[in-house]
């Protein structure tokens, strides 16, 4: 069989939530099917729907999940969907993106202008405010002191946006242009010290303009304003709920994958078990699941996931040990992007010869969460960098030849759990922290053997005992331990050691975008580092990871 491409050890992923990213610019169809790799179940159509036209801003998800959250449908479009195509979809309100360009620039990304006078109220953040105020006549221009990070915010008229939003308020701004001047048709709703015009509204169409950004925790009345566009704007009575979404897309299944098999890869993480959930509840047994054992998991990790989808999903399950292939594979390699890519090429390999043997099947379940595409680049025609390779991200053979599922692609992991639980699946499940598709290879930093390997298992889970023995499994969103290829003097029973330090990370966060390192108690911390070093050997020294996301990301690698 040719070109199978598995999901990410760690990573499986299904995509098919709310804000789909659709290349809404092709007329033939709502959602892109260009190719078979990159369909996905369908939606049912939604009687209130928000558009959020994307920009190239790497938080465009996170103002849709906002949406969500306000039990509001919502979808990603592309930026230069036309005009004649929002209008067929009917969506009650249009939401532009920021985006790192500027709107004076050539090239710079626009949106058909014509939106601005369909009727439908559209809600301009950052770059979209000033394109939506240049496109009626503004002009925008480089401001004279930039604005990033946290500003008090002066509301000027509390209008609909700003309906019981304090006078005076914190918001997040992060730009270096401005409007400067609006026409005769805008009015100002808000400003700050140096941003005269930090909010604006048209006085005869329906378009309003933040500066800063509504959608970060950072602007603590944000939600408030979020919501006032969706139901004082725009009209939304906030009647769907994730449950309907899920009965949905069950339903979407049967009809698209019929008598037919499906194949999906499993992980052990979250993401793979809700795959499996939606798949199980669907197709029953139509369903076969491989697990590559790629000598990278976490202790116990790949027994234990054999144990829950042979007991819990009792699904048709393909073990492939292939330890020694990733070794060797791996051996002699530090660069950790071309580890990434040594680990997906051994993981494909893997995952297609046991697929081969799979009678019928004619989909492959894959999944990756938003953050994932994100960091990866792979947003369609989308100017996001390119932060590290997520293997399960873009990693496709053209050769192909199963239609693939995607249920999960847009999803933050908080909204995955939650799917969970709602499916039945066991809280122990729902609530494992993250696991990295390349698994320990990426936090095993330098060359990886099995012996290091071995090191990073035994410290990781020491890591993860204390943490769950002072209670903080659910308050933490992510902890695990890190490997370093350095090396430090230390002293144990009179005598010199020369060994390795092992790093601890530990994150909160809502949506993986961004996060914040975890303030462990020091007693909890103490007793990681007394049971590392005295547990473990080869490692005589632990410290603990104190930045942020950003401008650190969460893996290290």
């Amino acid at each position: 069989m040719r070109g199978v491409f598995p999901t990410a050890t760690g990573a499986l992923y299904w995509r098919a939530f709310p804000p789909r990213i659709l290349e809404l610019a092709m007329p033939a169809s709502p959602v892109s099917s260009t190719t078979s790799r990159q369909s996905s179940p369908g939606t049912s159509q939604q009687a209130e729907r928000v558009l959020v036209l994307d920009f190239g801003s790497q938080y465009a998800q996170l103002i849709a999940r906002r949406v969500r959250e306000q039990h509001v449908y919502c979808e990603i479009v592309r930026h230069d969907v036309t005009a004649e195509r929002i209008r067929a979809l009917a969506p009650k309100g249009i939401i532009l993106s920021g985006g790192p360009s500027s709107v004076y620039d050539s090239g710079a990304p626009r949106c058909d202008p014509g939106i601005f006078r369909l009727g439908i109220p559209v809600l301009g953040i950052c770059y979209g405010m000033q394109l939506a105020c240049d496109a009626l006549g503004g002009h925008v221009g480089r401001a004279q002191s930039r604005e990033y990070g946290r500003a008090t915010c002066e509301v000027l008229e509390a209008d609909r946006l700003f309906a019981g939003v304090p006078a005076h308020t914190e918001v997040w701004m992060s730009h270096g242009d401005q409007v400067d001047e609006v026409s005769g048709d805008f009015r100002p709703l808000a400003r700050t010290a140096t941003c005269p015009l930090a909010a604006v509204r048209h006085n005869t169409l329906p378009v309003y303009g933040l500066q800063f950004h509504p959608e970060v925790t950072h602007t603590p009345a944000g939600g408030t304003i979020l919501k006032n566009f969706l139901t004082a704007a725009c009209g939304c009575s906030g009647s769907w709920r994730l449950e309907d979404f899920a009965q949905s897309v069950i339903a979407d299944l049967r009809r698209r994958v019929g008598s037919d098999r499906v194949i999906c890869g499993l992980s052990g993480g979250v993401d793979s078990a809700v795959v499996a959930a939606l798949l199980s509840r669907a197709i029953g047994d139509q369903l076969s699941c491989i697990l590559v054992d790629n000598g990278l998991l976490r202790k116990n990790e790949a027994a234990a996931v054999i144990d829950e989808f042979q007991t819990h999903f009792k699904t048709d399950l393909h073990v492939v040990p292939a330890e020694q292939k990733f070794l060797d594979d791996l051996a002699g390699i530090t660069e950790p992007q071309e580890k990434r890519k040594r680990i997906g090429k051994a993981f494909i390999e893997c995952f297609s010869d046991e697929a081969g043997k799979i009678q019928g099947a004619k989909f492959l379940a894959q999944g990756t969460l938003y953050p994932d595409v994100i960091e990866s680049g792979a947003a369609p025609d989308g100017p996001a960098a390119t932060i590290k390779l997520h293997h399960n991200v873009g990693g496709l053979p053209d050769n192909l030849e199963f239609e693939l599922i995607e249920p999960l692609r847009d999803l933050f992991k908080d909204e995955v759990r939650a799917l969970g639980l709602q499916l039945g699946l066991p809280e122990r499940i729902v609530w494992r922290h993250p696991f990295p598709g390349p698994g320990l290879a990426v936090r095993c930093l330098g060359e990886v053997t099995k012996s290091r390997l071995a090191t990073l298992r035994e410290a990781d889970a020491i890591v993860l005992e204390e943490i769950e023995r002072a209670g903080l499994m659910r308050k933490i969103s992510q902890a695990f331990a890190v490997l370093l290829p350095v090396q430090s003097v230390g002293v144990m029973g009179d005598a010199r050691t020369y060994d390795d330090v092992l790093a601890v990370r530990a994150v909160e966060t809502e949506d993986f975008m961004t996060a914040d390192w975890s303030h462990l108690p020091y007693e909890v911390l103490a007793r990681i580092s007394t049971r590392v070093i005295n547990e473990v050997r080869g490692i005589n020294r632990v410290v603990y990871d104190i930045s942020s996301k950003p401008p650190a990301t969460i893996e290290w690698e």
